[in-house]
């Protein structure tokens, strides 16, 4: 039995004499505890589907796309670290050992040591690494935590802990089940106190405008994430919108794919003391880290606005957690995706689902559906036997025909802003002539290029003009003919950005509405419904439509035909794009796109 120095309690941990035993941070920390499979009494992805997610009502905040909006995000998401109270849940598919994955590191480190219990996890694919050393010095920084404070600011008898988990470890039947999700949960459970961040933007500098010696990085990727907080008149609710995001990534946390890592011991013959030093060392990248990003000045500005931040510029919203998790057990998934849909009712297509139907049935589709993704499909599925049995484009514009007020706008990257030609194939030689083209001229498009994209007779016809003009579908690709890639002085970044802006409902989320995230990945978010978001959301929107091209026009291929001639790494996958398209079809790839 251990024994306790003198004016500790003769308990687990040794806790203050002053401590209390207090019975709801007993239950939270239990709840929060890692169970190995062999040991869970619940099956976390059926949970997650008959759950009755509750639509609460939040103050929410969106933070955008800019190099200003940038860093508001990486600061916001360290001062809410720095200054929670209770409990702390971060999940991001790319966690990067760079200076702000390891800043974030310290400010979790220095979380638990001031009593907060800390829970992360990393996606084993997207955060590839083979030993973790960092992760696992981190919870090294529990050997030094402090104990847990109740409601009242009391000590209590639990003391903080570090729970590392790698989703989904990689191997051959569970390789393509991903967790795509960001999302950053503080004293979740707290109605007064609860912040839940989410979005497109991982934990990297490639997604905060700035290079690893602080300058400015004018190529970032450009993100939109959601800042949710529990709206003091909504405090009556049974489970408020940091509780049901704290569950949500229990039930996470709980997937039996994952894997509990922890610190090795320097117990063994050979060690020599070698993984202590190891821990030590990252501990302390950990701390240069943080200390590095918030002596910044353009990073200090921000810190310092952050309590006025937290506390000014929200909107009062309705908000609804979707989630994809069912997608991590689901079985045929590219030939029973209708079924596969039925199944999770909590799923981001669900319930957008659901939602058109109501006002599809009601007859009050109208206005602009408006779509923001870096890699958008629209979904074409067979089932068993060859048939199709959904085409995503064809029933929008089903929807567009009987509904003339209507209008579909959508903004995607191009071969000029995309970082993955794959994707960037599929979009521009399937899911756009989808849209826009007859199935003659479909073909004409993804055959020879001389014949088809730099041929006059098709590009400047009246048939072309008439099609790509469609009156109610715009289709728009970021990136112009003065990028610095094209020997001009504009930067473009890269988009990543995923939101959805209707007329009466909304999403922000995780998902790319391609196929990965639509079949394999489990994808987060939230379904929203405020006039004032959709308003921020929409200014967003016309603020990268304004660095875009409508796709089919003379200064979109004027574009792509700049690119192909240049010298530049995108320049050989823009000449190649129709090859490396039906090789992706040939192969049966393009649902692991």
């Amino acid at each position: 039995m251990q024994q306790c120095p003198p004016g500790s309690q003769s308990l687990p941990d040794c806790p203050p004499q002053e401590a209390v035993n207090d019975a709801d941070i007993n239950r939270l920390y239990e709840s929060r505890t890692w169970l190995p499979p062999r040991k869970q009494t619940i099956d976390p992805i059926k949970l997650s589907a008959e759950a009755k997610v509750p639509v609460n009502q939040a103050r929410a905040k969106v933070i955008g796309p800019t190099y200003n909006a940038a860093l508001t995000s990486l600061t916001a998401k360290i001062w809410l670290i720095e200054n929670a109270q209770h409990t702390i849940d971060v999940m991001y598919y790319i966690f990067a050992r760079d200076p702000v994955g390891y800043a974030v590191l310290g400010a979790l480190c220095n979380a638990v040591q001031r009593g907060v219990d800390v829970r992360i996890m990393v996606d084993s694919l997207g955060s590839l690494h083979p030993s973790h050393d960092e992760l696992r010095a981190l919870e090294t920084c529990a050997n030094e935590a402090g104990f847990m404070r109740n409601a009242e600011g009391q000590v209590t008898t639990k003391k903080a802990r570090v729970q590392v988990v790698i989703f989904n470890a990689v191997s051959k039947f569970q390789f393509n089940r991903r967790s795509h999700d960001k999302i950053l949960v503080v004293d979740g459970h707290a109605p007064d106190k609860a912040a839940v961040m989410t979005g497109g933007r991982n934990i990297s500098l490639d997604y905060y405008g700035i290079k690893k010696d602080g300058s400015r990085d004018p190529a970032a990727f450009r993100d939109v994430e959601l800042l949710l907080r529990a709206d003091p008149k909504g405090a009556n609710e049974a489970i408020t919108v940091g509780s049901v995001a704290e569950i949500y990534y229990t039930l996470l946390f709980f997937h039996k794919g994952n894997k509990r890592i922890e610190p090795l011991k320097d117990e063994g013959e050979y060690s020599m003391g070698q993984y202590a030093e190891i821990y030590a060392k990252e501990r302390k990248k950990a701390q240069d880290s943080l200390a590095f990003l918030k002596s910044l000045p353009e990073l200090q500005k921000h810190y310092q606005d952050m309590p006025r931040y937290m506390s000014e510029g929200f909107h009062i919203s309705e908000v609804r957690l979707a989630h994809q998790l069912h997608n991590l057990t689901s079985t045929d998934v590219t030939t029973n995706v209708i079924e596969n849909v039925e199944q999770n009712p909590n799923s981001i297509l669900y319930l957008m689902g659901k939602i058109s139907e109501k006002y599809l049935e009601a007859g009050e589709i109208k206005g602009t559906l408006r779509i923001v993704s870096p890699y958008l499909f629209s979904g074409k599925y067979k089932n068993k036997q060859g048939e199709i049995v959904y085409d995503g484009a064809k029933q929008m514009l089903e929807v567009l025909h009987n509904n003339p007020d209507m209008k579909l706008e959508v903004i995607t990257n191009s071969v000029l802003t995309s970082d993955n030609f794959f994707t960037q194939a599929i979009i521009d030689m399937d899911m756009v002539p989808r849209f826009l083209f007859t199935p003659a001229l479909q073909e004409v498009w993804i055959g020879d290029i001389e014949k088809g994209e730099f041929n006059p007779d098709v590009v400047e016809s009246e048939e072309w003009k008439q099609l790509i003009n469609h009156p109610q579908v715009f289709i728009y690709q970021t990136g112009g003919v003065d990028s610095v890639l094209l020997g001009g002085s504009t930067y473009y970044g890269k988009l990543h950005a995923k939101f959805i802006v209707g007329e009466h409902v909304g999403f922000i989320g995780t998902s790319n509405f391609d196929y990965r995230s639509n079949l394999y990945n489990n994808e987060m978010g939230f379904l929203y419904r405020s006039p004032e978001l959709r308003r921020d959301l929409n200014e967003i929107f016309d603020w990268l439509k304004s660095a875009s091209y409508r796709w089919g026009s003379p200064e979109w291929l004027q574009m792509r035909k700049k690119l192909m001639e240049a010298d530049t790494k995108k320049s050989g996958p823009a000449r190649r794009q129709r090859a490396i398209y039906k090789t992706i079809r040939g192969l049966g790839l393009e649902y692991l796109m």
